[in-house]
């Protein structure tokens, strides 16, 4: 019986995903679990397994095109088995999965045209002949730049940017030295200074910084954060001593495991989640979801901007255990090769800003969850110990919760586990 692979969903902000890369090709005997093609998101790639042992009958799109979500990227099966059924009509077939219709380029790119209709980079006629990748959409956008009838060098005649970027320079009359900084990114007025309206090196300004599809959405879901949330903050600071003398006992030994303090406090909040499971809860259309696991999620500082690796059953982890699983989602994060289910789920951020000397802050709340854990630096502070004022190493503590569902009572009980965790580190690790 043939079964065909899909495009998995992947959170609720992926819509598509790129074909990178087929790891099979039509007639190759595939078992079950194993890779059969590389697709990316705007924020990592990772590889889809087949669900079954067969004969990858066929593959319905080409490396480099983009899939929506649950469609049909191929089927195994046994040869000779009809796959009609399975088909998109995106790739040709008569199947029902349809890949939704691109918004024209007319749609896309004619608002607020003030150019004039003989300016080298006024639309043609017509509209380009190929689907326009949104790298390129967005260097037409840039540049109010607007040719007809191009057929791209991407797959099924997409336009790319770097299709739009050569014909963008070729219309322009510039001088030797403009050009030279046109390629290295400048950006030119369609009619410059020169005789005859040519382009001058002194015309050009320096390109403003386009933000990526990930800062893009991490823009999206602040705003999102702050319009759906009643936020306030608690700030409070814990002893570090046994942060410090457990560090400095695990970096003094060759046989024991690299456990940083951002691994101690992770656990320390964990351990306090299950002491205090109100807290652990996600806040869905109206209704509060308490979950008897504890899915920590720390906040991670990647090329591709920030990203929330997700740990599921912390609270059946060591703190060896936790420490080692964080390194490892964290190497995967930066390298842009962790998997979207281990940055889907947490019911509970840490973000950590101390390694960079930020004593408070307040940390936003990442929907659904009810708390995040700010983690600033470790600074000395004054305390009264038997009469006399000491200073102590102390580490700076600001939780953000949702005060449509926490209160401050609650709030503040919750910090106060947390810190008595943190100040009892050493008996709460067995190291």
């Amino acid at each position: 019986m043939a079964i065909p692979v899909q495009v998995p969903k992947l959170g609720n902000t992926v819509e598509e995903c790129l074909i990178a890369k087929w790891l099979k090709k039509k007639g190759d005997l595939i078992s079950a679990n194993e890779p059969v093609v590389e697709i990316e998101t705007d924020k990592t790639s990772f590889e889809v397994a087949s669900p079954a042992s067969g004969t990858l009958l066929d593959t319905f799109f080409e490396e480099g095109e983009l899939v929506p979500v649950f469609t049909n990227l191929c089927v195994i099966g046994t040869p000779g088995e009809s796959i009609d059924e399975f088909r998109p009509r995106s790739a040709g077939g008569t199947g029902d999965t349809a890949k939704p219709a691109e918004p024209s380029n007319s749609e896309e790119l004619g608002r607020n045209d003030k150019r004039p209709a003989n300016s080298p980079n006024a639309w043609s006629a017509g509209e380009p002949s190929g689907a326009m990748s949104p790298r390129a959409r967005r260097f037409a956008e840039d540049h109010n730049f607007r040719p007809g009838g191009v057929t791209g060098s991407g797959p099924r005649g997409r336009v790319l940017e770097q299709d739009l970027r050569s014909l963008y320079y070729s219309s322009l009359r510039v001088s030797s030295a403009a050009r030279a900084r046109l390629e290295s990114g400048a950006a030119a007025p369609p009619v410059g200074s020169g005789i005859g309206g040519m382009v001058l090196s002194s015309d050009l300004v320096a390109p403003a910084l386009q933000i990526s599809s990930v800062r893009e959405k991490i823009a999206r879901r602040m705003r999102e954060s702050l319009d759906n949330t009643a936020q306030y903050t608690l700030h409070a600071s814990a002893d570090a001593r046994p942060l410090l003398l457990l560090r400095a006992r695990i970096k003094a030994s060759t046989g024991l495991p690299d456990i940083n303090i951002n691994d101690m406090v992770t656990f320390c909040a964990v351990k306090a989640l299950a002491d205090v499971p109100d807290v652990n809860a996600l806040f869905i259309d109206g209704k509060v979801h308490r979950s008897r696991e504890v899915r920590i999620g720390f906040a991670c500082d990647t090329p591709k901007g920030l990203l929330v690796p997700v740990i599921g059953n912390a609270h059946a982890l060591t703190v060896t255990e936790l420490a080692q699983r964080m390194k490892e989602l964290t190497a995967q994060a930066i390298q842009g090769k962790i998997s979207a289910d281990d940055l889907t789920g947490a019911t509970f951020t840490v973000s950590n800003l101390g390694t960079w000397g930020i004593e408070w802050f307040t940390p936003l709340l990442n929907p659904p969850q009810l708390a995040i854990l700010g983690v600033g630096a470790i600074e000395l502070k004054p305390v009264r110990i038997e009469g006399r004022v000491e200073f102590i190493d102390a580490i700076r503590l600001s939780l953000t919760l949702d005060h449509q569902i926490i209160d401050g009572a609650p709030g503040a009980k919750f910090l106060k586990v947390v810190r008595e965790k943190i100040e009892n580190v050493e008996s709460l690790c067995s190291i």
